[in-house]
């Protein structure tokens, strides 16, 4: 089965930018993008075909890490799958986010992000751009102000992973 996201304009994209802090460098150059609702009632299998359509892969599904982390070479896409969850953006001095099944979210490169809490049945598939499947995973510390320099040449996609070559996130991070 072929799942097909609700139209990118029906969807009112959240951003949500934020500075260096907490251990957490972050990325100065790129917001965080939220499509509330983007996908519902979509099976996980349905969420991660999608995104390898549009040319995102290392797709997985299961859950967001506790503790507070980034990955410097690489922009992850997340979409609740099931259930819901509370997810802390930007690093322990960032702000939580409620995201429920459907909520498709697109962390740029350096963007701190934990879980705070989940339903029984919470789950997220993820997927990275093309060249960004095999990425680093850092907690945060001292080494992300050194980090900066490989977040910011961290090449952008090429497409959004929800709604292809003309979706929001083209806009938003062009």
């Amino acid at each position: 089965m072929t799942v097909t996201p609700r139209s990118a304009a029906d969807i009112a994209p959240v951003t949500r930018q934020f500075a260096a802090g907490g251990g957490m460098p972050n990325n100065p150059a790129l917001p965080v993008v939220i499509y509330r609702g983007a996908l519902p009632g979509a099976a996980p299998d349905e969420v991660c075909a999608l995104m390898e359509g549009n040319g995102w892969g290392g797709t997985w599904v299961w859950s967001v890490f506790e503790y507070h982390h980034y990955h410097p070479d690489a922009h992850e896409a997340l979409v609740a799958a099931s259930g819901a969850a509370r997810l802390m953006l930007g690093g322990p001095e960032g702000v939580s986010f409620e995201i429920s099944a459907g909520d498709a979210l697109i962390l740029p490169a350096g963007t701190g992000h934990c879980r705070l809490s989940q339903s029984e049945d919470f789950r997220i598939c993820g997927a990275y751009p093309p060249g960004q499947e095999d990425y680093a995973t850092r907690r945060a510390g001292p080494e992300a102000e050194a980090d900066a320099a490989q977040i910011a040449q961290v090449p952008l996609p090429e497409t959004d992973p929800i709604y292809g070559r003309q979706g929001p996130l083209m806009a938003l991070w062009g």
